[in-house]
């Protein structure tokens, strides 16, 4: 019973572990990669459709990422969804190719990207505590109920608060990562 509640608990924080990974990989540095657009919504013959499902999206070169729609039509709809993005990305259409030039980061800009990545962070960290808040909460359910003792209430809560350090402290790493990423000319 216990040993499933921190289960379930280590199983959520690494799920928040792994958005977080994801969320990361949005924040752009100077380069080029084809996950930056995953989340742009295209209005496709009146349905919100993500970029990959009208387009074939690659890389031109290390700053150029490369968009061709499926169909000709689409060229219009995908360069205007890219551009309204909060992205700030400038793409221009070449026939039935679109090119997303990747600015080149100003310092300003890096410091920006780093506040992001803060929140981003912090986010991450408030949802591994709410998972701690919940399964305490569930022991302390438990315990009530008298379905287990005090000793291994204490003993739980204790392990669940190492799990708790240990992906927060994860958290910290994969921040440090990124914001020296970030800051790399």
């Amino acid at each position: 019973m216990i040993s499933d509640l921190k289960k379930t608990a280590e199983q959520k924080m690494q799920k928040s572990l792994e958005a977080l990974k994801a969320d990361l990989a949005k924040v752009r540095t100077g380069r080029a990669h084809t996950g930056i657009l995953d989340h742009v919504m295209v209005d496709y013959y009146g349905n919100p459709t993500a970029i990959n499902q009208v387009a074939n999206v690659t890389l031109i070169d290390s700053r150029t990422i490369g968009v061709a729609p499926w169909e000709k039509k689409m060229v219009n709809a995908v360069e205007k969804a890219i551009r309204d993005s909060d992205l700030g990305l400038n793409p221009s259409s070449q026939g039935d190719l679109i090119r997303v030039p990747m600015p080149a980061l100003t310092e300003e800009r890096r410091r920006e990207l780093i506040k992001v990545v803060k929140h981003e962070g912090e986010g991450a960290k408030v949802a591994i505590r709410n998972i701690r808040r919940d399964a305490n909460a569930h022991l302390k359910d438990l315990l009530k109920d008298k379905a287990i003792s005090e000793d291994d209430d204490r003993r739980a809560q204790d392990d669940i608060q190492k799990l708790t350090d240990r992906y927060v402290a994860e958290v910290d790493k994969m921040l440090q990562v990124k914001e020296t990423e970030l800051m790399a000319i």
